[in-house]
């Protein structure tokens, strides 16, 4: 905890206001800086630069997640806030995808959608993936650069969970780089200061990964597999099945968060690894040390840092700070992660730490339906990198892409 100010932000007590530009380098490359600030100011404030109040505390962004008082429904009907009382003709393929995905709505539609969709992620059905998961794992390596240096990135983060949800989808592996192109195309529509351009790119990914799916499901009703595709078709809860559109906007969230946040948990976790110095090997002793050391990864250097809800009802979130109907709140997922009043010394990395938690897959209805199969792939993927490994070590210093919500690098080059 720290109570000097770091020159890139300004904070006005009185009000609680809160100035600093999300895409400011010495923040967006290390805002736990900022974070230690905030946690021994004020951890609930009004960040000016994105317009709402914001919560980095964890016992309130935990309690957030779950207060059925907020949601991530528009009242107004409308997916995005930051489209409301704008022209959106522009954003008709993106929207419809987003109208029918389980992540922006509520029960009680959310619930049917979650309860089909969830049968192919619990826990059982997940860790029958684990030696493909493994064999997969040890073939990306095998196909390092044999000169010794590689970008972990492209190489190993990101061909893994593509792969994996793929083939798991039942789409051709081969489509992996057009799949992520798609996926990166729609998921900046989150990002701060986003432009036309950005959402005239959006919709028009989000249209043509629509129509490659429709075809991949009209395929499977003639041909049904034992793929998720197959599944979804068949699934029905209290006698009601998903309908097309439906399915196709679950198939794109899966296949959007089933390697987005991976990739980037994968590229932080090693990097957070490698600054410990010494063997990594000693991480991964034993299975229970495995998942320890994933835990505090996700803690350590989450993915996403925030995630934001709508308001249902007039609120006084904390004393002082009352939200009205239809405004917008922001949970700050990797500031409560290192929250003193919740864990000790939170900034140092320690898998053995007694107060292991996180809030880096959410919490409550809208807790990340793939945290099973997002753990394994950690488990398993950064046991094999430095099994094989194990002196490891960066080439050049990485460098965290300028994209605040998705805390992710632009590249890991490591030598071995």
């Amino acid at each position: 905890m720290t109570k000097s100010t770091p020159p890139t932000l300004a904070f006005d007590p009185a009000t609680r206001h809160l100035r600093l530009d999300p895409h400011e380098p010495a923040f967006f490359q290390d805002p736990y800086k900022a974070y230690a600030f905030l946690h021994g100011t004020s951890n609930a404030f009004f960040w000016e630069e994105f317009g709402i109040w914001c919560f980095g505390g964890f016992e309130d962004v935990n309690r957030l997640l779950r207060d059925r008082r907020f949601g991530r429904q528009n009242p107004a009907g409308i997916p995005d806030s930051r489209g409301v009382d704008q022209d959106r003709s522009h954003l008709k393929a993106f929207d419809g995808i987003e109208a029918n995905s389980m992540l922006e709505l509520e029960p009680p539609v959310h619930t049917r959608l979650r309860t089909l969709v969830n049968r192919a992620f619990v826990s059982r059905q997940v860790e029958r993936l684990r030696p493909r998961v493994e064999a997969l794992a040890n073939e990306l390596i095998d196909r390092f650069d044999t000169g010794g240096a590689v970008d972990l990135l492209p190489a190993f983060a990101a061909p893994l969970p593509i792969t994996i949800i793929a083939e798991m989808l039942g789409v051709p592996v081969e489509m992996g780089p057009q799949l992520l192109g798609w996926s990166h195309q729609m998921v900046a529509m989150y990002m701060h200061g986003r432009t036309r351009e950005t959402e005239e790119t959006a919709n028009r990914a989000a249209g043509e990964f629509s129509e490659f799916l429709r075809g991949y499901v009209a395929e499977r009703r003639r041909h049904p597999g034992d793929d998720l595709l197959s599944l979804l078709i068949s699934a029905q809860e209290d006698g009601q099945k998903l309908s097309e559109d439906e399915m196709v906007s679950s198939a794109i969230l899966l296949l959007n968060a089933g390697h987005e946040a991976t990739v980037h948990q994968t590229g932080n976790a090693v990097r957070s690894i490698l600054a410990q110095g010494g063997d990594p090997r000693r991480f991964f002793g034993s299975p229970e040390a495995t998942a320890a050391t994933v835990e505090e990864c996700l803690r350590f250097d989450a993915p996403l840092h925030m995630f934001t809800r709508y308001a249902y009802q007039e609120v006084e979130i904390v004393p002082g700070i009352v939200v009205r109907p239809g405004q917008t709140i922001g949970l700050l997922l990797g500031m409560a992660n290192h929250d003193p009043r919740a864990f000790t010394d939170p900034l140092a990395f320690n898998p053995d730490r007694a107060d292991q938690k996180n809030v880096s897959f959410g919490a409550g209805i809208h807790f990340c339906i793939g945290a099973p199969l997002a753990r394994l792939e950690l488990q398993v993927s950064l046991k094999t990198l430095f099994n094989r490994h194990p002196k490891l070590h960066l080439a050049e210093q990485p460098r965290f892409r300028d994209t605040y919500h998705f805390h992710g690098l632009e590249t890991l080059a490591v030598s071995f």
